[in-house]
């Protein structure tokens, strides 16, 4: 019954009948359930959810929308998203994957740099809370960064963190230093992804840059860059084209362990374990700059 309803809404988007034939379960992320779904001819990624989640895949689809909009850097076009019975869903373009090189990394940089050059004059924030991971993402607008950067992603998670029992003693501290922290910065509202790690980034069979499952909003271009440090790095050709492109401010090295925190105060939130006493350890690194 879902992937009959799942068709008729390919059928209304397209224009074209759809009627799977198959559905192959591919990885969706450890959130979401992934499947190829293809009726011989043409196939997409769909991904499913409890009917409780339906509000994450519309804010997805307005993310990869806003972002595929730009014609900056490739992202999995969507098609739609909706509920069948006790399940959610979103259908989006199928894109075949492998691994990149030197040029199509540093290809990758110079295109979310060209990304980041897409400004709100509303200020910072977004038209819909989404998610980071399953943990929700407020966006409410505000016209100053580090009011929103306190409030809505710092404050946050730290409130999330103690319901879950987590010990953070300098936090008070460090969210009164945050104003100090960025005062010689001058933010623009750009449009991020707002979780851009190296599994939510890849490479056509044709080289061509994509980034997918974003958490997106309009604040300080460098939060992507940080993020992109944290899980590994990426490779140093991708820094190289970004920098060709949209050269990063001087302070940035100081900066990303603050804006690193948020991912991993979330990661505690959503796992647990030793990301306490990440986070608490680069707590204490950040305060040592004020």
């Amino acid at each position: 019954m879902i992937w009959q309803e799942i068709d008729t809404h390919i059928s209304q988007v397209t224009g074209h009948k759809f009627q799977t034939s198959q559905h192959l379960s591919v990885s969706g992320g450890c959130i979401n359930q992934g499947y190829a779904v293809s009726d011989g001819k043409v196939t997409y990624f769909v991904k499913l959810n409890q009917a409780s989640q339906a509000e994450m895949f519309a804010a997805e689809m307005l993310g990869l929308q806003q972002m595929y909009q730009t014609n900056t850097i490739r992202v999995p076009q969507p098609l739609c998203w909706g509920t069948t019975g006790n399940s959610s869903y979103i259908v989006l373009e199928w894109l075949e994957m492998t691994d990149g090189n030197n040029k199509s990394w540093q290809k990758m940089g110079r295109n979310l740099a060209e990304m980041h050059t897409t400004i709100s004059n509303q200020g910072f924030g977004w038209n819909m809370n989404n998610t980071i991971g399953s943990t929700p993402q407020i966006n409410t607008w505000k016209s100053d960064w580090i009011e929103f950067y306190t409030q809505h992603r710092l404050g946050y998670q730290f409130q999330l963190a103690k319901q879950r029992g987590g010990s953070f003693p300098l936090q008070d501290k460090l969210l009164a230093a945050i104003p100090e922290l960025l005062a010689e910065h001058q933010v623009q509202p750009a449009l991020v992804h707002g979780d851009l790690w190296g599994g939510n980034a890849g490479f056509t069979i044709d080289a061509e840059p994509v980034i997918f499952d974003p958490a997106t909003y309009f604040g300080d271009r460098e939060v992507d860059i940080a993020m992109t440090e944290l899980f590994g790095g990426f490779p140093a050709d991708f820094y190289k084209g970004y920098e060709e492109v949209f050269p990063l401010e001087d302070g940035y090295e100081r900066r990303k362990t603050l804006y690193n925190l948020y991912h991993v105060l979330n990661h505690f939130n959503l796992f647990g374990g030793g990301y306490a006493s990440q986070a608490n350890g680069m707590i204490e690194r950040i305060l040592r700059n004020v």
